[in-house]
């Protein structure tokens, strides 16, 4: 259930395609498990607002922001959404390698109207893809995560990566491996976890 107030300020619009978004995944996700059941019923705070603080800390204006591991659309689809009424990004990459949640993805960029398209493809097979921020919520530690950047990230560019807890010794696993810069952003939806925005990345 959505509480009456929002942490984030909205247009009814936009408010009315995350609605309709959150009762999509509703509908879809007993069939090809989207998010974790246990989850449900926190949808808002747990994957909504969770992935509109990401978009807060993005450098806008964005001309071409990658979501990998996509899943259930978070961040990807939210950023999409709020991009619509903000201008920025002007485009969204959804890159998912299951096909049950492409189609999922691609249902709902048809029906909010979202600025965004869908890969179909592994990270590590597709094409580099350029982008101006990049970002991947859930899908691999740190040091993994830089690997993708590597290849997908922009020169100039900046990597947006939600981190859990031991967000801090992911960070100093990776320096052995990898070159770049970093700015904390805690958490507003939970004590511990971070955000790491991430620029510069080359290898060791």
């Amino acid at each position: 259930m959505m509480p009456s107030v929002l942490p984030f300020n909205v247009s009814r619009e936009t408010l009315e395609r995350l609605e309709h978004y959150v009762a999509l995944l509703s509908k879809w996700n007993p069939h090809i498990n989207l998010v974790s059941r246990s989850t449900l019923g926190s949808l808002w705070t747990r994957h909504i607002y969770d992935s509109a603080q990401i978009y807060d800390i993005a450098p806008h204006p964005v001309e071409y922001w990658v979501d990998l591991g996509a899943g259930g659309g978070f961040p990807g689809l939210v950023i999409a959404i709020l991009g619509i009424e903000r201008g920025s990004p002007n485009k969204v990459a959804l890159v998912e390698s299951d096909v049950r949640k492409c189609a999922f993805l691609q249902t709902v960029i048809r029906e909010t109207g979202a600025p965004a398209e869908v890969i179909n493809d592994r990270i590590e097979n597709s094409p580099a893809l350029e982008a101006d921020v990049l970002s991947a919520r859930a899908l691999a530690d740190l040091p993994k995560l830089l690997a993708f950047a590597d290849r997908h990230l922009s020169a100039e560019g900046t990597a947006l990566f939600p981190k859990g807890a031991s967000w801090q010794k992911e960070l100093e696993a990776s320096q052995s491996q990898w070159n770049f810069d970093s700015r904390i952003a805690k958490s507003k939806t939970e004590d511990g976890p971070a955000i790491l925005a991430i620029t510069g990345v080359s290898r060791v």
